[in-house]
């Protein structure tokens, strides 16, 4: 039988939605700061030549320039103030989630709460600095380095520094501004739209190539079917789940004797999310973005790099699947998942796997399921990653058809329904609270009326 939550989640209608007053302002709300972000990404940085860097772009667009692309919403392709994008935020937050899980004195500060919590987001926003001054400074050099700049020098260095640091802090906080007062992670929601923005442009030009002969309607035909099936394929793994059973034992509350209850403890095939596949992607931007602007003055090291590390190319598929696989592992055992505090969680409770041990051994049996559990889901990570890459390479399909942007597109989409599917839920439940306190009242005043 269906329970009163999943029967309220049946009567979720669009009659719903319009009384819910709240998540109407909360979607408002996040839809007006991602138009000031979209807006954002097309006032260009100051002395920029915009000619030739349209030039340049038009002719990089097709390759290494619709990867930087994928993650700025097109604003590195106009060299926007947003060409940074929310990757140096997104990478400085991923490494200090990983510092906490190994540094004692963080993980001691992660525990403190509130307070400790804030210490935590200041050090990710220093880090957030850091980590763009450096970005910004190696791409104010490569555009002097591929003649896109109208006054090569250290005046135009440090302004275009500025521009893109502030930018980059700008976003950041329109990010926080969204998660806190609006719908949906904000920063996970400035991405899906810089890569659901450039879609359209993506696909117009996809479609040209086949009315060109470019590519033929067979491949089209097929690309699509691919896309509909991985896109599938990603739905249901990031819905899978393995289920351990929890017992609970008998507990007495005075003079009752309660029987013990059993649970389930939800585990994702992919705990960690698109976090490996961002993180992977976001290491591979820098190198890429300096070949880009530095044109044919790059030195032979980096024309080594490229040449064996290329989009493409063997070495950069076998890199990126081995970062995306090493860090689903660290990240699930050392963030999302801690098997070590889970036991513990769970012993304090005075829950108990079936057959297991409270403690130590309860440890080691989810080490054990989460170990196999993650092999399945780093193998779906890198497969989904890399399939439309090597096809992408082949056979020149845009890069927005990428595995990377499937999965931020497909799990920022199931992530934002399920908070507008929760807060529906909150509103139906405050408004039956608010119905049986009018009804008691309405008893009420009838009792005291028959007196």
């Amino acid at each position: 039988m269906a329970s009163a939550a999943e029967q309220m989640a049946a009567n979720m209608s669009w009659g719903a939605f319009g009384k819910a007053k709240e998540l109407r302002q909360r979607i408002l709300f996040t839809l007006g700061l991602l138009i000031v972000y979209r807006l954002g990404t097309y006032i260009p940085v100051p002395g920029i030549d915009g000619l030739a860097l349209r030039q340049f772009m038009d002719q990089a667009t097709t390759g290494i320039g619709g990867m930087l692309d994928m993650f700025t919403g097109g604003a590195i392709s106009r060299m926007g103030i947003f060409a940074l994008g929310i990757m140096p935020y997104i990478s400085a937050s991923i490494i200090i989630q990983l510092m906490t899980a190994m540094v004692p004195a963080l993980e001691q500060l992660k525990k403190e709460g509130e307070q400790g919590r804030k210490k935590i987001n200041q050090y990710t926003r220093y880090g957030t600095v850091f980590l763009a001054t450096f970005q910004s400074y190696a791409l104010a050099a490569s555009l002097e380095a591929g003649d896109l700049a109208t006054d090569p020098g250290w005046f135009f260095r440090i302004s275009c520094m500025i521009t893109l640091v502030g930018g980059t802090m700008f976003l950041m906080w329109l990010g926080e501004q969204i998660t806190q007062r609006g719908i949906g992670n904000g920063i996970s929601l400035i991405i899906f739209v810089g890569i659901i923005a450039e879609v359209p442009a993506a696909l117009a030009q996809f479609f040209a190539s086949g009315r060109s002969g470019a590519i033929s309607p067979a491949v089209i035909i097929g690309v699509i079917v691919m896309i509909v099936a991985v896109i599938a394929f990603v739905v249901f793994m990031e819905r899978a789940l393995r289920k351990i059973h929890i017992q609970y034992p008998r507990r007495q509350v005075g003079m009752k004797v309660y029987d013990g209850g059993s649970s389930h403890l939800p585990v994702k095939v992919n705990p960690a999310g698109v976090i490996p596949a961002i993180f992977a992607s976001s290491l591979l931007l820098l190198p890429t973005t300096l070949a880009t602007f530095s044109g044919q003055q790059t030195g032979p090291v980096m024309s080594t790099i490229l040449a064996y590390f290329g989009p493409g190319q063997p070495l950069y598929l076998l890199f990126f699947a081995g970062m995306i696989i090493f860090f689903t592992f660290f990240y699930t055992f050392n963030v999302s998942f801690k098997t070590d505090d889970v036991a513990d969680n769970l012993k304090n409770q005075n829950g108990f796997v079936p057959g297991i041990r409270p403690g130590k051994k309860t440890e080691e049996y989810l080490d054990y399921v989460v170990t196999r559990l993650l092999v399945l889901g780093s193998s779906y990570l890198a497969a989904v990653c890399l399939l439309p890459e090597i096809l992408r390479s082949q056979l020149a399909i845009p890069f927005y058809f990428g595995g990377t942007s499937v999965l931020i597109v497909v799990s920022v989409t199931m992530d934002t329904i399920q908070q507008v599917q929760s807060h529906l839920l909150a509103h139906q439940y405050e408004g039956l609270i608010e119905r049986s306190q009018l009804r008691g009242k309405k008893r009420g005043k009838k009792g005291t009326s028959r007196r």
